[in-house]
């Protein structure tokens, strides 16, 4: 039967609809080819795709649903459970480019228990969240390495054991990829049975474990953790699933572990040989290290090995290290919960609305407080809103095509994004770093900052939002605050509450050791210094360092700022500053105290076979080495710095480069993201000797930049008080605060920040 919009259909009919068994031909080449009801896929079938991709297995209500094998046009197959088209439930994939997973899956991403095999050889055991390696699991690397322990967003985050090649232990603490804390490292040749119970066996341990000598141990050490933790995961969620999604054709996911591990992994059992003293044998050293971030710090030789191994045993649980994280937990309860469900309830209709619209350039219509999705959502909900559990909302979605186009520009995409900030984890609240009154939120992920706005910064942004499209799309590296989305929520008693989401630019894969908010002025510019720790922004004042970045680097960063400035002053804004993180590679015991003459030599790019290292010849440190950049080992976050362009080094031959950290990984280098530099710090003098030379601490640092409070509009009837009062110039003195002058004397203190000689 050849339909009026040209598909056809042959099989049965209930009335007009098709009903039992069917072939389907759509007029764009795609074929279904099986059980019907009343109309819809539902049943047994098999459907391919003009592309060459094909699906066979369970459908309901039109929907790949059930269980059943995808085989990409890529190359790609799954075999395993879907939900309303989407891979839920059990399942195995295979990539394009060989890596194979086989474990749980939720809304399409890896997440909860599984195995990944990497082409390479590569294997991973244990926990999943958001398709990254998150919770306890083990790791095999091809060269013979293995990490039994925490991980998190795909490092190792919190306590482990890792086992190298020769047969060398280390057992301590990792946070994001990095050994921090204290460890005990056994050199190889150490044979303890302490060893065995955090670890795979070695195949010299004369207790040689097998699987059948398993059998006979106590039920708690029959498997790896990495078995248990999927089997009891498996256990865990039956009950959630039917019968037709667990089937999946004879495929058990338990009976898979074994494959894959036997072969490849040797029993992680305990192999206590009885004794109450564990020994040393040869005459083997043990190693207590401390490290801070991948830098070890200090180092001494345990002679009491028995009591060291004594005080282990009693720690053998293992114990998740607390990760202390920005903020509070938005959770039921909190004052800000309502407006946290109502936020992410917004957001999550309005990208879901924008996205399925193909791409456009954006036109002047797109722009404005008119143009923007208005709708409320009542509790009960509506024909087109869902009910919810929060209180009745007004929404506004501003200019959504815009900010469309801003999060495209950034390879942000739409599942993730709303993942990120309307995910089950909820937001966090943290504390307002300036005198605003604006609360911050911080995404799950830490992606994102939602910040509440005024009234007037919201008509600030709206009215600056086409120069400042322009001026993002015309420069990629352009360091000024990234905006995403621009909503508002009307409650109960038509209480108005605004929000901006950003780009967080201090979401990367290291350690934020000190951050700086900086304007160039002296006023109110310092901060309490009993409260000071990690996440205190300090500002003008409080700085005692300047920078010294490669010659090339410096002209690029300066150039920018000199362009994002000149936008802001057309747009009339005043009082933005720029926002600085450090990341110290060192901590302060291991600076380097070098004299005036050594500044230069000690900040110079020395090159060799890989790259080039920036390298403090007196202490030689090697926390910070250039090599020529890769794109395929790039370790990146998604994130809002994506877009910018690598830096070149003319030491490399004018060569894109990466930062290449010990135990983290390679890390691009962009304008103000991942930038080495040293950081220089005078010494005082002591009075004694009023001839003394000048003496400088040293530190190898990476810098994180950019402009921040960008919607403080110059307003001569409202804002010239409080301008002038930060600047310390006379309230008279109205040219003091012009945008023109505020640009000029920003440029000249950063200047001094990052002098061209020391």
């Amino acid at each position: 039967m050849t339909l009026p919009n040209g598909d056809i259909y042959v099989g049965a009919f209930e009335g007009s609809l098709p009903h039992r068994m069917g072939r389907y031909t759509w007029s764009d080449g795609t074929v279904y080819e099986g059980e019907w009801d009343k109309g819809k896929m539902t049943g047994r079938g098999q459907i391919s795709w003009l592309t060459g991709a094909t699906y066979e297995g369970d459908f309901a209500g039109g929907y790949r649903h059930g269980c059943g094998t995808f085989s990409g046009a890529d190359g790609a197959v799954y075999d395993g459970a879907w939900r309303m088209n989407v891979q839920h439930g059990l399942g195995r994939k295979i990539f394009p480019n060989s890596d194979t997973y086989e474990g749980h899956w939720k809304e399409g991403v890896i997440e909860g228990t599984g195995t990944y095999k990497w082409s390479c050889g590569n294997t991973y055991i244990g926990n999943w969240k958001g398709g990254k390696m998150c919770g306890r699991g083990l790791m095999k690397w091809a060269n013979g390495d293995l990490y039994d322990g925490l991980w998190l967003d795909g490092l190792k985050h919190g306590s482990g054991s890792y086992k190298f090649a020769d047969g060398a232990y280390y057992v301590g603490t990792w946070s994001k990829g990095l050994k921090d804390g204290l460890g005990t490292f056994f050199p190889a040749g150490s044979k303890l049975s302490y060893l065995s119970q955090y670890f795979v066996c070695d195949k010299n341990c004369d207790c040689k474990p097998s699987l059948e000598k398993c059998e006979d141990k106590k039920p708690s050490f029959r498997r790896t953790l990495s078995e248990k933790l999927l089997i009891n995961a498996l256990f865990r969620n039956s009950g959630r699933i039917s019968s037709r999604s667990a089937s999946l054709d004879g495929w058990s996911h338990s009976n898979s572990i074994k494959n894959v591990l036997l072969p490849d992994f040797p029993s992680s059992l305990s192999c206590a040989s009885g004794k109450d003293q564990e020994e040393v044998e040869g005459g083997a050293l043990v190693y207590v290290r401390e490290y801070m971030q991948g830098i070890l710090v200090a180092e001494t030789i345990q002679t009491n090995v028995a009591e060291l191994l004594n005080r282990n045993r009693r720690q053998r649980k293992w114990q998740k290290k607390e990760v202390k994280r920005s903020g509070e937990t938005i959770h039921k309860g909190h004052s800000s919960y309502y407006l946290m469900l109502n936020l992410q309830l917004g957001i999550r209709y309005t990208v879901g609305k924008i996205t399925p619209v193909p791409m456009r350039e954006v036109r002047f219509c797109d722009f404005g407080p008119q143009a923007r999705i208005s709708m409320y959502f009542p509790r009960k909900g509506s024909q087109f809103t869902p009910a919810h559990n929060s209180i009745g909302f007004h929404w506004k979605d501003y200019c959504p095509m815009v900010f469309r186009n801003l999060r495209e520009m950034f390879k942000i995409d739409a599942a993730d994004y709303m993942m990120s900030i309307c995910g089950v984890d909820g937001l966090r609240e943290l504390s307002s770093p300036g005198k605003s009154g604006s609360i911050f939120y911080l995404s799950q992920d830490e992606r994102f900052i939602i910040k509440t706005l005024r009234k007037y910064e919201l008509k600030v942004l709206l009215k600056m939002l086409p120069g400042y499209y322009n001026h993002v799309q015309t420069y990629d590296n352009t360091l000024i605050t990234k905006f995403f989305g621009l909503h508002q929520i009307t409650l109960r008693g038509s209480r108005k509450v605004r929000f901006v989401v950003m780009g967080n630019m201090f979401c990367t894969e290291l350690r934020i050791h000190r951050r700086y908010d900086l304007k160039g002025s002296s006023q109110g510019r310092s901060t309490n210094k009993c409260k000071i720790d990690e996440t205190t922004t300090l500002k003008d004042l409080d700085l005692s360092y300047a920078f010294r970045l490669e010659k090339s680097w410096r002209e690029s960063l300066f150039k920018q700022i000199s362009l994002d400035c000149m936008f802001l002053e057309s747009q009339c804004i005043i009082d933005y500053s720029l926002l600085l993180g450090l990341h110290f590679r060192a901590p302060d015991h291991l600076k380097a105290v070098v004299e005036p003459q050594d500044i230069l030599r000690a900040t110079d790019f020395i090159a060799d076979d890989d790259g080039f290292l920036l390298l403090d010849p007196l202490c030689q440190s090697k926390g910070l080495l250039l090599v020529t950049h890769k794109p395929d080992s790039v370790s990146s976050l998604p994130g809002s710095h994506i877009r910018g362009g690598t830096l070149r080094a003319p030491s490399t031959g004018d060569k894109e480069v990466d930062l290449l950290l010990p135990g983290t990984g390679r890390l691009r280098v962009q304008l103000g993201i991942n930038m080495p530099a040293q950081a220089i710090k005078r010494l005082q003098h002591d009075g004694s000797n009023s001839g003394a030379e000048d003496r400088f601490e040293v530190y190898d640092v990476v810098l994180y930049l950019g402009i921040i409070d960008i919607l403080q509009e110059y307003n001569i009837t409202k804002k010239i008080e409080h301008a002038c009062k930060s600047l310390q110039f006379d309230p008279m003195t109205i040219s003091a605060v012009e945008p023109k002058f505020y640009a000029k004397r920003f440029i000249d203190f950063l200047e001094k920040v990052f002098p061209e000689e020391i």
